[in-house]
């Protein structure tokens, strides 16, 4: 593992592939940033981090080949060894909200974003984007945000967590490659945010209940109503109400 260590950046997903496309980078080397500028989240959104006190990092992960069709199989893995590290921690009442967001509770304290490079019909390699809120105590007025030091009322070593989330990251990693994907599609299930629990969406501009029943493959939100249907629905399709 090689940890490149900047000050400020704009994106640590941005600086990290400029970095992939003027050298030849191992696999699992780390950006982290104390200060993102322009931060991203899923479809546009901005991750909001106050400079110093949170983990803002990237990290390469290359394929020998990996089917695009079951991309979010990345995705279920990285959210995989950010749990098992914050589960180290004691952090309370985990779980991993589609399709991105890690959970205390009912409040973010982390999220990903996953970018692929392909060849042809496969992945060549990806940047794992990581943010979590660590050291910061106030979010302004965003609504069901935390942090570890707000939930655990301790300062983390930032360093220390970095190093703990990379070894999870390729145990996670190995695991997916070695024992298959029906190992972490079950693990990642039993950690899903409200799975099999009668929920509320917005869908369509209107509001809906049912039963989330899992993710596809391919990143889809398995959702299950009433009339015994059940669907599947994109990043932006639908919305939990929580």
């Amino acid at each position: 593992m090689f940890i490149i260590k900047v000050n400020a950046t704009d994106s640590t997903n941005l600086h990290l592939k400029r970095l992939i496309a003027d050298e030849l980078l191992n696999d699992y080397t780390v950006l982290v940033a104390k200060e993102q500028l322009l931060g991203r989240g899923q479809a546009g959104t901005k991750w909001i981090s106050e400079g110093g006190k949170n983990l803002t990092f990237s990290i390469l992960k290359k394929f020998d080949g990996w089917p695009i069709a079951s991309q979010f199989m990345i995705s279920m893995a990285t959210s995989l060894a950010i749990y098992d590290a914050l589960s180290a921690l004691n952090i309370p009442d985990l779980a991993i909200k589609w399709p991105n967001d890690i959970l205390s509770g009912n409040t973010k304290i982390g999220g990903i974003l996953i970018e692929n490079t392909l060849k042809g019909n496969l992945i060549h390699r990806s940047v794992l984007g990581v943010g979590l809120n660590v050291n910061q105590e106030s979010f302004g007025d965003l609504p069901k945000v935390s942090s570890l030091k707000l939930l655990t009322s301790t300062k983390h070593d930032l360093d220390f967590l970095l190093e703990t989330i990379m070894q999870n990251m390729k145990l996670v990693f190995h695991n997916l490659m070695n024992k298959g994907v029906e190992f972490i599609e079950k693990r990642y299930h039993e950690l899903l945010f409200r799975k099999d629990i009668l929920s509320t969406f917005e869908l369509k501009g209107q509001l809906v209940q049912g039963f989330i029943r899992g993710v596809s493959k391919s990143g889809k939100l398995q959702v299950a109503f009433d009339d015994g249907t059940t669907h599947e629905y994109a990043l932006k399709e639908i919305r939990i109400q929580y």
